[in-house]
């Protein structure tokens, strides 16, 4: 069965020609060109990943995200504009896995759905779980304990803390962590592990502010601490 992928966008012909790519490309292509109505359609759908626009009417992309990622951990690949670090850094915070900014040839887009739906679908040992400190990761059911209180993640933040947790106190440096999640190198990528870091920070660690699991090494990028 193929998997289904929503594409939520104002522009109608950039819509059409997307799922025009994914249709052959052998996914199911379904669209919302708005946030609200995107809510509506993920509910019924339940796509296996989200690429997203941020500037739309009724609802932007930010508003759609924040709703969505209230119950679901959806793949979302944002489509923006907008060229500021700053703006992506804000949708890699409310939980986007990847970005693209407009104009963008179908082929790199394409490219990075792959990337992404690889990421979450990739065959990892069954029933491997992973333990250290107060953290519990299963790499089969993607389920992670922090302190026994259950943590919902995104697929990045998910592969960042398995990496981290497969070698603790070893030093994984931001192009370490970028190959991890397959991210594409380019002028800003250091905020995008700095902003997933900061997520994961904010979900497991009692006080973010005073991290207990996951160590910044200044200058080099970020460990987990051993027992």
């Amino acid at each position: 069965m193929p998997q289904t992928i929503l594409i939520v966008d104002d522009e109608k012909r950039l819509v059409s020609l997307v799922q025009s790519y994914l249709t052959q490309e052998g996914y199911h292509a379904v669209t919302a060109y708005n946030g609200k109505d995107a809510l509506a359609v993920a509910e019924k759908e339940n796509p296996d990943l989200i690429i997203l626009d941020i500037m739309m009417p009724e609802m932007n992309g930010y508003e759609f995200m924040r709703a969505h990622r209230a119950t679901k951990d959806t793949p979302i690949i944002m489509l923006t504009a907008k060229v500021e670090d700053d703006d992506k850094v804000i949708g890699l915070e409310l939980g986007a896995d990847d970005y693209v900014t407009k104009p963008f040839k179908p082929r790199e887009l394409m490219a990075r759905v792959r990337n992404v739906l690889r990421r979450v679908g990739k065959n990892e040992p069954k029933g491997k779980t992973l333990k250290v400190s107060g953290i519990t990761l299963n790499r089969d059911s993607r389920e992670v304990f922090a302190d026994e209180r259950s943590v919902d993640l995104t697929p990045s933040e998910f592969d960042l803390l398995a990496a981290l947790m497969s070698a603790p106190g070893r030093v994984f440096s931001r192009l370490d962590l970028l190959d991890v999640i397959q991210g594409v190198r380019y002028e800003g990528y250091e905020r995008t592990i700095d902003t997933h870091i900061k997520n994961l920070r904010s979900k497991i660690e009692a006080d973010p502010r005073k991290p207990q699991y996951i160590e910044t090494v200044y200058g080099v990028g970020y460990r987990l601490r051993k027992g």
